[in-house]
């Protein structure tokens, strides 16, 4: 079962990997990850606080979102403005919209007997609004910087490939073996078993990274302006499995390596990184005129206290930075910017 996006010269030029996670579209993936028992290392820690923390209310969100299924498409609005503005965008869902949406899903799967006054009675929306709202508050909000640095690790990555090899290096090496490129066609093997054929006509394809979608591609060939492949955003296995969901952070924002970064030599590596994300150790060396072992090191202390996510492509490490980094160089000041360290 192959889902096929069809490509012109005018689609490859219009390809492209999103700038931003749409973090209720991102949620949905997650609540299906929740119910899995797959990839406990990665995911263990977060399944266990997030289950111990989601109240009843959570109850309608989680019918409509199945582990395999079909999800109504106005839960997860892509728009790229604030959760509360995409949560009113949800709650003005027309009520024709709210219909057709539940007449499609009843004739895949089962819905719940509430789901059947979607589009009937205002208040049913209404307290849908509301516990989307509050599962995304416990499922995603409080994760979000990891969800961001993942996604900002990624194209940097990304941004390499176009590099070197343009849009069809990108595409050939989104997630294979699941999604390969043949040109002109970009075939896409999803867990659902969906098949089809999407004929792109100059609109491209926008690529989307996602932390949560670890096992296999999802497809929106109806989004507008352009259809969408949500793909697994690349992680780095050897700086361990629970590297990027873990534990909440501490209260006051502050993981406690912080203190290992005093000193000029690390505050550059940092900014150096703020300002070219997707950097490598051997760039990082020259750009400070440090010996790389020595840029290894420090890069290796950021990563270890948050600050930076270190992955690797191949046999280079790529060096970009957290939320926390982005915030610690914002508040030191121009100053770290002439932070030239000789060794």
């Amino acid at each position: 079962m192959v889902y096929r996006f069809h490509f012109t010269g005018a689609d490859l030029a219009r390809t492209r990997v999103a700038d931003s996670v749409p973090p209720l579209e991102e949620l949905s993936i997650a609540l299906r990850v929740l119910r899995d028992r797959n990839q406990a290392l990665r995911f263990g820690a977060w399944r266990r606080e997030v289950r111990a923390s989601l109240g009843p209310q959570a109850r309608m969100v989680l019918d409509l979102t199945p582990m395999h299924g079909w999800v109504p498409a106005f839960l997860s609005p892509l728009g790229t403005g604030s959760v509360a503005e995409l949560l009113e965008q949800v709650a003005a869902t027309p009520r024709t919209q709210l219909r057709a949406a539940r007449a499609t899903i009843a004739q895949r799967q089962r819905l719940p007997g509430w789901a059947h006054r979607l589009g009937e009675d205002p208040e049913v929306l209404r307290r849908l609004v509301a516990a989307l709202g509050e599962v995304h508050a416990t499922v995603l909000a409080p994760y979000w910087p990891q969800v961001t640095a993942c996604a900002t690790a990624d194209r940097a990555i990304r941004s390499r490939q176009m590099l070197h090899g343009g849009v069809e290096r990108l595409l050939s090496g989104l997630y294979p073996p699941r999604i390969r490129w043949r040109a002109p066609v970009l075939e896409v093997d999803l867990v659902s078993g969906l098949e089809g054929d999407v004929h792109l006509q100059g609109r491209g394809l926008l690529l989307m990274p996602s932390m949560f979608a670890t096992q296999a591609p999802l497809v929106d060939p109806d989004a507008e302006p352009q259809p969408i492949l949500t793909y697994p955003a690349h992680h780095d296995a050897t700086s361990g499995p629970a590297s990027l969901l873990g534990a909440r952070p501490a209260a006051d924002g502050a993981p406690a390596p912080l203190s290992a970064l005093l000193g000029r030599t690390r505050a550059a590596v940092l900014h150096v990184i703020a300002q070219r994300p997707g950097c490598t150790t051997g760039e990082l060396a020259d750009a400070l005129t440090i010996a790389p072992s020595s840029a290894s090191q420090h890069a290796t202390v950021l990563r270890e206290a948050g600050l930076t996510t270190t992955l690797r492509h191949r046999n280079t490490a790529l060096h970009t930075p957290t939320p926390a980094g982005l915030a610690l160089v914002e508040g030191c000041g121009p100053g770290v910017a002439h932070v030239r360290p000789r060794g």
